[in-house]
């Protein structure tokens, strides 16, 4: 299990996902796009790359949030080689929209977890 990252100056950026199951998103991320469990539980916190994640279940306003309801979508980002990424998460069970699109400034494809939340997956074209 890795280790909860506690700063020593500034800020720890991390990102919130709501799930409709903890652990089946957690698995997600850890399982398919190669994260490792920081803290198990409701909720549960994943190293993911250069970032941490903390997945929890949704829930309506509280003290601290007073019009804001946490829930999933009603309907994982910059790669250095983005045909290998698509290929091992690929592999691993992810189940992208259509592979590696060539737009104007980037390579470019999308993939869900499984709670819908749309995951931008990008490599910059070089100059």
């Amino acid at each position: 299990m890795a280790e909860f990252p506690l700063p020593r100056a500034g800020i720890l950026l991390t990102h919130f996902i709501v799930a409709r199951d903890v652990a089946r998103s957690c698995g997600f991320y850890t399982d398919v796009l190669g994260g490792e469990v920081v803290m198990e539980g409701e909720p549960s916190i994943v190293a993911l790359a250069n970032s941490w994640i903390i997945i929890n279940v949704g829930g309506g306003p509280t003290e601290d949030k007073p019009t804001v309801t946490l829930e999933t979508p009603q309907d994982p980002d910059r790669v250095a080689d983005i045909e290998a990424v698509h290929a091992q998460w690929s592999a691993r069970g992810a189940e992208f929209l259509t592979p590696p699109q060539d737009r104007e400034r980037e390579f470019r494809c999308y993939l869900r977890d499984p709670d819908g939340h749309l995951i931008e997956v990008g490599q910059t074209k070089l100059p």
